[in-house]
This record gives structure tokens, C-alpha cells and sequence, in this order.
């Protein structure tokens, strides 16, 4: 998962850009990048580091322009190299540059289909820069003598053709405009919106809804599966579906943990999906365990919040905030090995002691992944004086890896994975342990937008859209995104200039 963003507007946007990738922050913090346009000059600077720590005035009055690109990174292969830092650049045709979230499954037959056919050359190891050579060449021959919304949208329907997985895309086409769209199933998130300011209409692309509102953007709405939106220098708009069978059927994990708790997803309100996840999980431990001896309910933060106040409604038990949460460190989850994640958890949660002397608590968490952050909070809960500690997760048990850009890593490192639910239990050392049920959870997103027609659930239920996704292919992205392959310490290459391309 990453965070991208587009702006095409009347003034500078280097700010607007800055805001809006700080508001995208949870989607990655490997990395961020930024590249704008004036005239027939890109500026762009990208590096390690959060968004605060790459960008700092002197580099903001470096990158001029009234359309451009933000991206921040989560690496989900290879560890945190500046190599893969976004936006990405080629200069021909016409000089595009490219941000990506998601996933290519067939990139590494692109990669070789793109040089032996194409002579094009792959600098990184980054799907993302695929991506942007295959949209490259294929505006390449849909171009006439002039660039127009036809050869853009005929471009996109030839990416749809050739890329296979899950992706949303951010590009800008320099003195031309910025271009979003969505692969066919609509796996990842892009939505877009409009500002009416004094010198005329803006417009914004982005990976959540909520970049657009903190920035007085309206939303307009979700760029759909297979569709592609231009946003022209001048303020034009366009839209066309550029392939021919699109289904709606977005990632079911964006709405239990990715995405911010005010963003709204394809007409969905995650704020309200996940209460509706925190009741259905209460009716389910009333089910099985009517005569429960539970005391408090205790969210682990911040995600879990919302899915726990309903919880503890339904079961007419207190709720209470008993892990308080260093907001220095980042999203544990998102961290690219497993000793940055472990050694995070406990500086990045502390127990209120007086919420656990001598009570029966049941801790509330998104999802249980690798096991390990989910037994350390255990282990603080009981430290902290908790007789009996029960553990539920608003998500079914997580026993595959995702191929399409978040970074579950090889199922072997998935504490789900080949356990009963006692087995899992007894490992992260819970007294009793609750999962959702995954009939309930799409019922709980599904009921925002009944126009969904599935789900991309493969981590919950291990069947994939794309058909290229074999054992074979499973058995190569393990060992690529195994937690020993990793790099354990921030890329040693850091890139401090501004780097500046005259495609005039």
C-alpha cells in the first residue's frame, strides 16, 4: 500500500502536495517523493523518510509549478532502498513521470517483454517503473501528430491489456496534465474532487477522500474499475471506462486496517463499516460464549477504536482506553522487517495499570498478521496486573499473503497460517480468542455500496483474481519478502538534490 496524489491548479501546488501526502502519511513511511511541472521543466525530489523529514523549505521553493505528483512508499519487496522511491520518470514520449499503489503480478514478464520488444530499459527493481514504461509505449503509438484525450484514454486501455494485478495511478504528462486511473477490479483506491478558487477551477486526484477534504476539496467521487480520469492544464476534465469488463471489487483489508477511519472508499464510510464490524463481532461472542466473564473492553489504538465502542456496547460491558500510544512512532504493521516491528511495540504503547489490576480483559484489535505484536500486548496487559486476558480481532484470521501491494509476507510468517484458532490462542498467550467472521465483514462494507460485486479477500480466504497467481509465483514472493531477505536499517543512499529534467 501507498499514499498517491495528483493536482492539476491555477497556482503553485508544491504546498497543496505537501499537506496532502502528510494527510496519506499512514499509507507509507519508507519513503516519500514529490515532482512538479512549470513550463516544459520537472522539478522532483525524492527520498527515505517521512514526508516532515524529506521536504523542508529551501527544497519547497525548488519545486515550482502549477500541476504535479506526491507519493509516500511502503515497501512491500526488497526493504526500504531509495531506488524505489516515486515518482518515477521517463522522458519519452513527451516526458511522463508516475506514482503507483498496488501491485503488478506480471511484472517480471513485462520487464523482459518491455526490452526485447521495446528496447526499454528497467533501472529498479519497482513494478511502479514497469508500470510507467508500459503506459509509456503504448501513448507512443496511440499518438498522432498532437497529443489529445483519445490517444491518453486509448494509452490506459492498453496498460489494462498488458498489466495484470492491482493498481491505482497517479501521472502527469508534462505541459499536458495529470491522468488517474484504477485497474479493472478497483483493488486499490483513487478517488478525485474539485476546488472553485479565484482564478478557476482545481483538481485533485488522491488515494483517500480525506486528502481532498482537508484541503477544501469536494469530492466528486471514485475513479471506477478500468476508468480514467485527465485533469487538463486550463481546467478540463474527462473521464473514460477503458476497459471492457470492469467489476468493482475492492481490497477488503483497505477498510479493516489501510485506510483512515474518516475516509470514505467507493461510496463506503470506513468510519461506519467498522462499527458495523465491532457489532457483528459482540453478536458473534454472545453467540458462542453468552455467559462471558469479560470486565472491560480495551482497543489496541488507533485503528481498532472504532470496531471496540460498539463491541463493548453490544455486550453492555465498560469501555476503556488502557494502552496509551506514543504518536512519534509509526504503524507498526507498515514497518519493513520484523526486528523494527518488534522492538516499535513497546515504545510505542504503554498500559494504564489501573485498567487491568485484577479484571477479566478483552483487548480489540483490526487484525492479527504475524502474532507478535498481538502476544507483546498480551504480555503488557498481564504485566500490568489483568487476571484473565481474552483477545478479538475485527478481521477472520489472516492466512495468505497478498500479491497485490500490501505487504502480508510468505505464509509461513502468518501466525494464522496452518493454526486453529486455540493454536493461535495459545501462541500470542490469550485466554480465549475471537475472530470475525469473514461472511460478516464483507456484510458489514457491502452494506455502504450495494453495487460492490466482491471482494479482494485473498488474505483471509487464499483465492486470487489475477489467474498468474500460482504456487510458483507464491513460492518466488516469499522468498523475495521474507522477513530474513530484508534489509534491517534505512537505505544507505540518500538522495538530496533536486533533480531537474529540460524536456522543453
Amino acid at each position: 500500500m501507498c499514499g498517491i496524489v495528483g493536482i492539476v491548479g491555477r497556482g503553485a501546488v508544491n504546498r497543496d502536495l505537501y499537506d496532502a501526502l502528510t494527510v496519506l502519511q499512514h499509507r507509507g513511511q519508507d519513503a516519500a517523493g514529490m515532482v512538479t511541472a512549470r513550463g516544459g521543466r520537472l522539478h522532483l525530489r525524492k527520498r527515505n523518510g517521512l514526508v516532515r523529514d524529506v521536504f523542508h523549505a529551501r527544497h519547497m521553493v525548488e519545486l515550482p509549478g502549477e500541476m504535479g505528483l506526491g507519493h509516500v512508499r511502503y515497501a512491500t519487496a526488497g526493504g526500504d532502498s531509495t531506488a524505489g522511491a516515486q515518482p518515477f520518470y521517463v522522458n519519452s514520449p513527451y516526458g511522463i513521470t508516475l506514482a503507483h499503489n498496488g501491485n503488478l503480478t506480471n511484472a517480471e514478464s513485462l520487464k523482459q517483454e518491455l526490452f526485447a520488444a521495446e528496447r526499454r530499459h528497467i533501472n529498479t527493481d519497482s513494478d511502479s517503473e514497469v508500470l510507467l514504461n508500459v503506459f509509456a509505449q503504448e501513448l507512443q503509438r496511440a499518438a498522432g501528430p498532437e497529443l489529445g484525450a483519445a490517444a491518453v484514454f486509448a494509452a490506459v486501455a492498453g496498460a489494462h491489456r498488458r498489466c495484470k494485478g492491482g493498481y491505482a495511478v497517479v501521472a502527469m504528462i508534462t505541459g499536458y496534465g495529470v491522468l488517474g486511473f484504477r485497474d479493472p477490479n478497483g483493488i486499490r483506491p483513487l478517488c478525485y474532487g474539485r476546488r472553485d478558487g479565484a482564478h478557476g477551477a482545481e483538481y485533485m486526484l488522491a488515494s483517500e477522500g480525506v486528502a481532498l477534504q482537508s484541503l477544501g476539496y469536494e469530492l466528486m467521487g471514485d475513479v471506477a474499475p478500468g476508468e480514467a480520469v485527465l485533469l487538463r492544464q486550463g481546467g478540463d476534465i474527462a473521464r473514460r471506462q477503458c476497459h471492457d469488463k470492469p467489476r468493482l471489487r475492492p481490497c477488503l483489508f483497505e477498510y479493516v486496517y489501510l485506510a483512515r477511519p474518516d475516509s470514505i472508499l467507493d461510496k463506503v464510510a470506513v468510519y461506519k463499516a467498522r462499527l458495523r464490524m465491532g457489532k457483528a463481532l459482540a453478536e458473534q461472542i454472545l453467540k458462542h460464549w453468552p455467559e462471558h466473564d469479560i470486565d472491560v473492553v480495551i482497543p489496541v489504538p488507533d485503528t481498532s477504536r472504532t470496531a471496540a465502542l460498539p463491541l463493548a456496547y453490544k455486550l453492555g460491558i465498560k469501555y476503556r482506553e488502557g494502552l496509551i500510544k506514543n504518536r512519534y512512532i509509526g504503524r507498526t504493521f507498515i514497518m519493513p522487517g520484523q526486528r523494527q516491528r518488534r522492538e516499535s511495540v513497546r515504545q510505542k504503547l504503554s498500559p494504564i495499570a489501573l485498567e487491568f489490576k485484577g479484571k477479566n480483559v478483552l483487548l480489540v484489535d483490526d487484525s492479527i498478521v504475524r502474532g507478535t505484536t498481538s502476544k507483546q500486548i498480551i504480555d503488557m496487559a498481564r504485566a500490568a496486573g489483568a487476571k484473565k486476558v481474552y483477545f478479538a480481532s475485527a478481521a477472520p484470521p489472516v492466512r495468505y499473503p497478498n500479491v497485490y501491494g500490501i505487504d502480508m509476507p510468505a505464509a509461513e510468517e502468518l501466525v494464522a497460517h496452518g493454526r486453529s484458532r486455540r493454536q493461535v490462542a495459545e501462541y500470542i498467550g490469550a485466554d480465549r480468542l475471537f475472530y470475525q467472521n469473514l461472511k460478516d465483514l464483507k456484510r458489514a462494507v457491502y452494506k455502504g455500496n450495494k453495487d460492490i460485486a466482491g471482494f479482494e479477500d485473498s488474505v483471509f480466504s487464499g483465492e486470487y483474481l489475477s489467474d498468474e497467481v500460482t504456487d510458483e509465483y507464491l513460492d518466488e514472493l516469499a522468498r523475495r519478502r521474507c522477513d530474513a531477505a530484508r534489509v534491517a536499517g534505512p537505505g544507505d543512499v540518500e538522495r538530496d538534490s533536486i533533480e531537474m529534467h529540460n524536456v522543453s
